[in-house]
């Protein structure tokens, strides 16, 4: 009898060919309009819709989207979007009118907040970590129906750049994570360029389809926030505080990595710093994050060998990943999610931080101020402070009248323990944790005070009381980078 049994490397049956339609030289995935890409998407009602910040208070694309999606009688979106600017007020009249009931990002400033803070939304805001973000897509905890990505430049097929056009932008970091895990990719563009595109920063097989409108936003807009190292006495003795902090901890050495945040007394001290490094003749690894012209500048001077930007924060950055190769872009996964292999934020030495507060167990919130209203978010906050082997927090002992330093925060945004110095004008406050820090700053002559004794000298000097906690139902919750719940706000 014949032996019938199949070799385990028989090759599989292929079948038959036979002719096929040619494909057309001239084929596009250029749509005439909003509305034709929200029809070959499929939306609905209750469809989750996300968005990027890369144009942050310029950004004209999500209010450009929602519109059309009014217009198209849409209820009970899901608006997952990076971040919320005072750029997207009429996001308001949108959540008040049903078309939107939730919503998920990792900072919120401007009306928006106040209208969270407020209970306009039916089910808590959701706020994530920027890592946090990266991480809920790849998971699947995040599905997103629709990502609609602000394009300065695409051409026919969908092949994207961040570095050309009228509203270039630089890096396309939170982009590429949505795009990556989205059902539908629609890219909108001001201007279309022949193809092929180059350079192209998200390639054609990860978009479905390009939609031309007048104008993708701002540019100018990139620029929200302070991008420039404080001058003023008081700032600008913190960020020296901060940066003889960093020298005194021992890791300022070749191949120190570092990150900033982009407010005056971090630039501050990334100056200081830099100083120091010049004088040592130390060049550093890469610095991360959102990138500034002030970073450039770092970079040219030869302090580090390379920048990893998830985002620029200024044009000059924008021309510096354009024309500089030691300038690289990254994903927000790449930079911030928690992942097996690690992350960007996970390989820092060092990161300097802000704080709307700062409690006794070294907690930090950046999500609400004195008042209890929502003026911002974790972003990569949590994250940096997570990963990086020394996070050093600066702030001034009050702001606005509330005190700074409290007894306990309103919100935590960022856990004590991922914390180990506060630096302010009256003195650093060390973790207690982190008793060997603690001993090579005194031995550098650091003017270190208990952390009870800034939130006294807070208290004494503040001109309002910090508001109470809500009692009312959730308005909005906070995750870590692994999604778990860090903190609550409730309505007051």
């Amino acid at each position: 009898m014949a032996d019938t049994r199949q070799s385990v490397h028989a090759r599989p049956s292929r079948p038959e060919y036979v002719d096929k339609p040619r494909r057309r030289a001239d084929a596009s995935r250029v749509l005439a309009d909003l509305d034709a890409a929200f029809d070959a998407c499929g939306l609905r009602d209750g469809s989750t819709l996300s968005f990027h910040h890369h144009l942050r208070n310029g950004d004209a694309i999500l209010n450009m989207v929602l519109d059309a999606a009014a217009r198209r009688g849409l209820r009970d979106l899901h608006v997952a979007a990076s971040s919320i600017f005072p750029v997207h007020a009429p996001l308001v009249a949108h959540i008040r009118s049903g078309v939107v009931s939730d919503l998920s990002t990792s900072f919120i400033s401007g009306p928006v907040g106040a209208a969270i803070t407020a209970g306009l939304l039916p089910r808590p805001v959701t706020l994530t970590t920027h890592g946090g973000r990266a991480q809920a897509l790849a998971s699947g905890a995040l599905r997103v129906d629709a990502a609609f990505v602000a394009a300065p430049s695409a051409d026919p097929l969908g092949n994207l750049c961040g570095t050309q056009g009228a509203a270039a932008f630089g890096a396309m970091g939170y982009a590429l994570c949505d795009v990556a895990h989205a059902a539908h990719v629609v890219a909108v563009t001001d201007t279309l360029a022949p193809f092929p595109l180059s350079p192209v920063d998200i390639p054609q097989e990860r978009v479905d389809h390009v939609v031309v409108v007048p104008s993708i936003g701002d540019p100018s807009g990139i620029a929200s926030g302070t991008t420039r190292p404080a001058t003023d006495p008081l700032r600008l003795a913190i960020g020296q505080s901060a940066a003889a902090a960093i020298t005194a901890s021992g890791l300022l050495r070749n191949g120190f990595s570092f990150q900033t945040g982009a407010g005056g007394i971090s630039l501050a001290a990334a100056a200081q710093v830099g100083a120091e490094m010049t004088r040592r003749g130390i060049t550093g690894s890469f610095a991360s994050g959102g990138i500034t012209g002030f970073h450039v500048k770092m970079l040219r001077g030869g302090l580090f060998r390379t920048l990893l930007d998830v985002q620029c924060f200024d044009l000059a950055a924008v021309q510096s990943i354009r024309d500089d190769p030691r300038h690289q872009a990254m994903s927000a996964a790449a930079y911030a999610a928690p992942h097996p292999g690690g992350a960007v934020v996970d390989r820092l030495d060092a990161v300097i931080l802000g704080a709307a507060e700062v409690d006794l167990d070294f907690n930090v919130n950046v999500t609400t101020n004195g008042a209890g209203q929502i003026i911002g978010g974790s972003g990569g906050h949590a994250d940096t402070a997570s990963g990086a082997r020394l996070t050093v927090i600066t702030t001034q002992l009050t702001g606005g009248g509330y005190p700074k330093i409290v007894p306990k925060v309103l919100h935590r945004t960022t856990p004590g323990h991922t914390v180990d110095l506060v630096v302010t004008e009256a003195g650093i406050a060390v973790n207690p944790a982190r008793a060997e820090l603690a001993d090579r700053l005194r031995a550098a002559g650091l003017p270190l005070v208990p952390i009870t004794v800034l939130a006294e000298q807070a208290a004494a000097t503040a001109t309002h009381r910090q508001a109470n906690r809500g009692s009312g139902r959730d308005v909005a919750v906070s995750t870590w980078r692994d999604g778990s719940v860090t903190d609550r706000i409730q309505a007051v």
